[in-house]
């Protein structure tokens, strides 16, 4: 059985690029659409895949859920499933606009499927990160080669952020894929070479997933495409593509697909459309009103970590890529730079970052990795790979030293406790780079990819694994462990002064909040109410429950216990207290 992929075409390595001091050794024509061809090389390409399964989903099940992002968005699916209402998304039960639904639902649905774990709660993003590596390898076998598609593969599935966001619950993983389906489609359907009928299919393919990005997270799905087609457009001076990009019959499918939930959401909510679409939207990229402000270089940083282990090939590729001779016809490469560093400016203009918006961008560069990568020489690919080895030296040397970080908060035992797997995610990278070295010294490049690829991946999920060790602090699941005596389903619980995110998974109930909005500030003005405004109010209340539970945080315990407040601690971790009416 073979793997899908033919060669579209090859790119000879430029003059420029031969003299780039980066890149001293590359070689032209090139040597390495070879190992991967043939009976035995079919099995071991099936091989890698399995391997590559197993390692992406180790650790879906081990970790608790943490942090506000994993609460958040393992919550509102669990309560679609236990209200029936899959339209008007709720976060702890209280209406939650922020984003559309499709993760939602298809979180909801393993849910009811499989049951609330942590691995159906993390599945949507994981699943869309694997099909993600998949498709970058379809997309850069048919425009490079099946080699660079490979190579484009395992770029992408070995480097830092993109494994990172794959094996954490938010929604940027599954934006990301259908971001990369609308760059698929652009790239196969307006290739040179492509027919019309080729030409249409993958140009509505991209149209659907323009769409279905949107009903991931936003209108960001159709932003950054349309954009970058009007700045290839324009920069190539060529409004010819127009004509194939079918925008009659693309907008009707776009619209098929992303405009019913939209409508009927609306309908039943009219506050939502202002919400969703001025303040989601135009306020949060103009203004800081999230409280996400970082200047203006923050994802320089995030790439030159996210990057790893591929950093200096990013490098020696993008310096490449920019001084290749433009074509007369649709230029993959220039197409790439473009989407790259369109969205790569956008977000970095915004009054609103975070490291993961910048994720789209990722297998767009992995795919002109996986191209250049066919053309280097060993000892180049040997040198770029030298600095990797010495940041995973540093990272075995630097382990120990993390109790340094402990706080109140998070003590030194619980960091102690993650010093193995540290300690073990570095020395895999300093190996696996080591051998890669070895490998590429003596030009077995592809065998230094495979290697590096497969040792960036195991190094990245074994660092993502340690921060279990840390969910005393981050997670409720030890908490809520402790409160199951106590949790009989008539029994009123309030969340005092915060919100624990991951808390309504583990009790698998909601919370009154009391003295507390935050992000469900404008579902509560239009239900007050679903909570308590203020502490006297709660007071009352909590003197007329027979017994009632109650979550806060220490300061707000301490605050509560001067004012004499009838409460008894029956749990507490090191951020959470959990207190019970007193006994009559």
């Amino acid at each position: 059985m073979r793997l899908p992929g033919r060669v579209f075409k090859q790119y000879p390595a430029s003059p420029a690029a031969q003299a780039d001091i980066l890149t001293p050794h590359l070689s032209s024509p090139p040597i390495l659409p070879v190992p991967f061809t043939g009976r035995r090389a079919q099995r071991g390409l099936w091989l890698m895949l399995l391997v590559a399964i197993v390692i992406w989903c180790a650790n879906l099940e081990y970790r608790k859920l943490a942090l506000s992002d994993e609460g958040r968005y393992s919550e509102i699916p669990r309560y679609m499933v236990q209200s029936g209402d899959w339209l008007t998304p709720r976060l702890n039960g209280i209406k939650y606009f922020e984003k559309p639904p499709l993760q939602y639902w298809t979180t909801a649905a393993a849910y009811e499927v499989f049951g609330a774990h942590h691995w159906t709660a993390r599945l949507w993003p994981a699943l869309t990160g694997f099909l993600g590596l998949l498709l970058t390898f379809v997309v850069g076998s048919r425009l490079f080669g099946r080699t660079a598609g490979l190579y484009a593969a395992l770029v992408l599935g070995s480097n830092l952020l993109y494994v990172g966001m794959a094996h954490i619950l938010t929604l940027d993983m599954g934006l990301t894929f259908f971001l990369t389906v609308a760059l698929a489609g652009l790239l196969l359907g307006l290739a040179p070479g492509a027919d019309d009928q080729t030409n249409r299919r993958w140009v509505h393919i991209s149209a659907a997933g323009c769409a279905l990005a949107v009903i991931s997270k936003g209108l960001i799905g159709i932003v950054l495409p349309g954009a970058v087609v009007v700045l290839y457009m324009l920069v190539k001076r060529d409004f010819s593509i127009l004509r194939r990009l079918h925008l009659f019959s693309g907008a009707v499918l776009f619209l098929a697909i992303s405009a019913p939930w939209f409508v009927a959401v609306s309908i039943a909510n009219p506050e939502f459309p202002q919400f969703f679409f001025i303040h989601e939207h135009l306020q949060r990229y103009t203004s800081t009103i999230h409280q996400r402000y970082q200047p203006w270089y923050y994802f320089i940083v995030i790439m030159v970590l996210g990057m790893v282990p591929w950093l200096f090939t990013l490098g020696s590729t993008l310096i490449s890529a920019s001084r290749r001779n433009r074509v007369a016809e649709f230029d993959t490469t220039l197409f790439l730079l473009l989407w790259s560093g369109f969205i790569f400016i956008f977000f970095s203009a915004s009054g609103s970052k975070l490291p993961s918006y910048i994720l789209p961008i990722f297998p767009a560069l992995a795919l002109l990795i996986g191209d250049y990568l066919t053309r280097i020489s060993g000892r180049a690919l040997a040198l770029q790979l030298l600095p990797m080895a010495a940041l995973g030296l540093a990272g075995v040397f630097a382990a120990p030293y993390t109790t340094k970080l402990a706080t109140a908060a998070i003590p030194a035992e619980l960091y102690r406790a993650q010093i193995p797997w540290l300690l073990g995610s570095a020395a895999v990278m300093l190996c696996g780079c080591a051998v890669a070295i070895i490998l590429s010294w003596r030009n077995r490049v592809a065998h230094a990819v495979v290697i590096c690829s497969f040792t960036g991946l195991a190094a990245v999920q074994l660092l993502i694994t340690s921060e279990d060790a840390l969910s005393p602090a981050h997670s409720t699941y030890h908490l809520a462990k402790k409160l199951k005596p106590y949790l009989e389903p008539d029994v009123p619980i309030y969340s005092v002064g915060s919100y624990e995110q991951t808390l309504p998974f583990y009790i698998q109930r909601t919370m009154t909040l009391v003295d507390f909005q935050d992000e469900m500030a404008f579902g509560l003005q239009h239900e007050p109410n679903l909570w308590v405004p203020n502490i006297a109010d709660f007071e009352q209340r909590w003197r007329r429950h027979d017994f009632a539970l109650a979550v806060m945080g220490p300061d707000k315990f301490e605050e509560l216990q001067l004012a004499q407040f009838p409460m008894q601690i029956i749990a507490r971790d090191t951020e959470r207290i959990f207190v019970r009416t007193l006994p009559h």
